[in-house]
């Protein structure tokens, strides 16, 4: 049996010896690691401009679309013939629908990519998001908005600079963790340019893709961001989601209601979530072509949208005005809140390209309006503090939906400025994010990972074993035996091969199971005339090409050998040793505490 064992210290780099082999950690001390260190600084702030100026440049597309399309509040207003603009009401979502849908039919695996594909990119050390399906998935993402459909722009801004950043290192072809922090890079700078908030693009970057703070890797997000948000704010003079006038301060006994709207935020962001969902499994029961889902899609939210045309789009509007005490009333924040919900999960449901985010910040924004107004209709009261209770519901469904509570709070005090209106939402966070990710899952993008067969629940180590196959450590260093095989004989080819079990194979290369030398020779010792295979372990795993290496791992505690035998439809490949297990173990674990320390 070979061992494995482990030492690390603080002293020194980190050694692990397997077998005969034993290999040490670089450090990453030294004038070359620094001028790499100093490049990827660099390169992250050139990411962040080319990230930021194409950022700016969907959104500003997306906002002329919805003027040329009548699709935004200002372009109806200003149509006097209400034929026209009931056709295009209709005619619109539909059109685009359909031509998102022919569109999809163009990637791989017919739909567009999201945030979630770049989380699993990261989190699997797959890094490498693909150009081309990244342009195509932005254009639909572009041509959805754009028609009206009710999704969301900041989870193709993510993906769009994700894709950027993986860009960059592809052609400077650096390896596997540079490539991870370029992705950052393009996605904090997607963040603190359509938000005007660097620190929450910093920290989303960290926070969502790539799940730790890494040292080597903050400096680069930093100047991502930092660059995207000086384009935004001093080259393009682009304004911020909404502005909030001076406000009052709330009395300590509301600070017990923003909690509690915390908890029945993190029940809505459960609803909204397995609202979109339960729509996706319900498109593929549908008897239409999947590429003509999105047009049902854009029909139907057209035909909605002749009676409450705030579910149209991005929703700016109904987010803003929702901020305003008395701008809606009760009744009309009930339903354009209800309407939105189920207009966002089946525009998505049914193939349209867009994000979760801005629609969970008009839901959660409506929400917390609709609290402030049923306890002003209660007590009076409220009033004064209305923009507390809209902001609250606006982070308590966002920030489980993203699974992003700093980002949340940060969005608000780089927008707002104001560290009371902040320190409310914290209180609203600190119930939402916890109880939604007992209830529900961490984020939208985890529970759709998930249902990929990628579980990230358990931390990326298990992500990563999950992602290698004992195909990847294959070994034809073993012993096969006839199953007809004399005793002697099996005992005699042990020895020599200096292995302690054997696998029986037949001339047809089917498996017939194991078999231990201690095995073997009690069977000789009882006497009588026996074959190799008596001597087969009965209970005794095998593995699947397929089968991951976490899989292995659990099946490796139910045995006492050497290896397990990899088998395809009774035909045996190989075997994959425990130390070759191990030794994909330390290697992943020591690569992720160097990134996460800063020697990567």
């Amino acid at each position: 049996m070979r061992a494995a064992c482990g030492r690390v210290d603080g002293a020194g780099p980190a050694t692990y010896t397997l077998g005969m082999e034993t290999t040490t950690a670089p450090t990453g001390r030294g004038p070359v690691p620094v001028l790499r260190f100093l490049g990827l600084v660099l390169l992250g702030a050139a990411i962040g401009g080319v990230a930021a100026l194409a950022a700016a440049g969907f959104v500003r597309a997306v906002l002329a679309l919805n003027a040329l399309l009548l699709i935004s509040p200002r372009s109806r207003i200003m149509v006097a013939d209400p034929v026209l603009l009931t056709l295009a009401t209709v005619a619109v979502p539909t059109l685009g629908g359909l031509v998102v849908g022919l569109l999809h039919r163009r990637l791989p695996e017919g739909r567009p990519h999201t945030p979630a594909d770049v989380i699993a990119a990261v989190q699997t050390r797959r890094g490498r998001l693909p150009a081309r399906e990244g342009g195509v998935s932005a254009l639909t993402a572009l041509l959805s908005l754009g028609a009206g459909a009710s999704v969301g722009q900041y989870g193709p801004l993510v993906h769009l600079g994700a894709t950027l950043g993986s860009l960059g290192a592809r052609l400077l072809r650096l390896g596997r963790s540079e490539d991870n922090i370029t992705i950052a890079c393009g996605v904090a700078a997607a963040i603190s340019t359509a938000f005007n908030a660097p620190l929450a693009g910093i920290v989303f970057a960290h926070e969502v893709v790539l799940r730790h703070y890494a040292l080597r890797a903050f400096a680069p997000t930093a100047a991502a961001a930092l660059v995207g948000h000086v384009i935004a704010t001093q080259v393009l003079a682009q304004g911020a989601l909404f502005h909030v006038a001076d406000t009052a301060v709330p009395r300590a006994w509301e600070f017990a209601l923003f909690l509690g709207i915390g908890g029945l935020g993190a029940l809505l962001a459960g609803a909204y979530m397995h609202a979109i969902l339960a729509m996706g499994r319900l498109a593929g029961r549908l008897p239409l072509r999947p590429e003509w889902r999105p047009a049902l899609a854009g029909a139907l939210l057209g035909l909605t949208a002749l009676w409450v045309p705030d579910i149209l789009g991005i929703g700016q509007e109904a987010l803003r005005f929702a901020t305003i005490a008395g701008a809606f009333g009760g009744g009309e924040l009930l339903l354009v809140l209800v309407l939105k919900v189920a207009a966002t999960a089946l525009c998505l449901g049914l193939g349209f390209s867009g994000g979760v985010f801005s629609p969970a910040l008009v839901i959660g924004t409506l929400f917390g309006a609709l609290c402030a107004t049923l306890l002003a209709s209660l007590t009076g009261g409220a009033t004064e503090t209305f923009v507390f209770y809209a902001v609250c519901g606006m982070v308590a469904v966002t920030a489980p939906v993203i699974g992003a509570p700093l980002t949340s709070l940060l969005i608000v005090f780089e927008l707002t400025g104001n560290y009371a209106l902040t320190t409310a939402a914290l209180a609203s966070v600190t119930l939402a994010s916890p109880l939604a990710a007992q209830l529900f899952g961490r984020s939208l993008f985890d529970i759709q990972l998930h249902r990929r067969g990628l579980d990230l629940s358990a931390g990326r180590g298990r992500a990563l074993l999950m992602e290698r196959r004992a195909a990847d450590l294959l070994s034809d260093d073993c012993v096969t035996l006839a199953p007809e095989s004399p005793l002697q004989a099996a005992i005699a080819a042990l020895a020599r091969g200096h292995h302690g079990e054997a696998h029986l194979v037949d001339a047809a290369g089917r498996y017939h199971g194991c078999v231990t030398l201690a095995e073997l020779e009690a069977l000789h010792q009882a006497g009588g005339s026996h074959t190799a295979a008596d001597g087969v372990d009965a209970g005794r795993p095998t593995l699947s090409p397929a089968t991951t290496m976490w899989e292995a791992m659990t099946r490796l505690q139910e045995v006492s050998g050497e290896a397990l035998a990899v088998v395809d439809d009774d035909r045996f490949l190989g075997v994959v040793y425990e130390a070759r297990i191990a030794r994909a173990y330390l290697e992943q674990s020591d690569t992720l505490r160097r990134e996460e320390q800063g020697h990567g």
